[in-house]
């Protein structure tokens, strides 16, 4: 059974992590070097248990022991040991990587929901559509010819009433007229509410 010297590495010359830590929090690249050599393989795998990608654990790596680096200073020894101070780091990176695949790959689910067009029956619409022009033009022959002018000219020529009262030689009231009795018409025979 290992010892707590042991464990630190003291007991066989090995290089103690805290000292290392320590000596890194001052500015020591020697020391971090020494650090480095000794933390990279465990905090990689660690950091490979959580992301099960060799590229990204990789990385992380990487990212958590130039953190290591930076936040050296921060390090409290009467809070823990540095082994433990390093690999909580690396947990803490690895789950923040998991999270923010895990986002990313949720939002481009809703994106390509969003931006997914449901199918539709194009032949239904288009038996829709020619079903819904023969009824106007079944309505439209039960106009007067004087109504049906009227509303020719102005939704399918796109004529306003002064441009029809000037075409059809009338005046501008005998146009409105034509044309509002005409739509009146269309509206009840098919059946459109107000």
């Amino acid at each position: 059974m290992l010892n707590a010297m042991d464990a630190q590495g003291v007991g066989r010359g090995l290089p103690n992590p805290d000292q290392l830590l320590a000596r890194t929090a001052d500015g020591d690249r020697a020391a971090f070097a020494e650090l480095y050599d000794l933390m990279a393989p465990r905090i990689l795998g660690l950091v490979k248990r959580l992301l099960r990608d060799p590229a990204q654990s990789e990385e992380v790596a990487q990212e958590v022991l130039l953190e290591i680096w930076q936040n050296a200073p921060s390090f409290r020894a009467d809070r823990g040991g540095a082994v433990s101070w390093c690999l909580t780091i690396a947990h803490r990176r690895a789950v923040d990587r998991v999270r923010a695949s895990q986002a990313s790959h949720d939002r481009d689910l809703r994106i390509g929901a969003r931006d997914l067009e449901p199918d539709y029956d194009d032949v239904a619409e288009t038996v829709e559509i020619r079903i819904e022009h023969e009824r106007v033009l079944r309505s439209m022959a039960r106009l007067t010819e004087l109504q049906r002018e009227a509303v020719i000219l102005a939704y399918y020529g796109g004529y306003t009433h002064n441009e029809m009262a000037r075409m059809l030689g009338v005046p501008l009231g005998t146009v409105k007229t034509r044309l509002r009795d005409g739509m009146i018409r269309l509206r009840d025979d098919l059946g459109v509410d107000r």
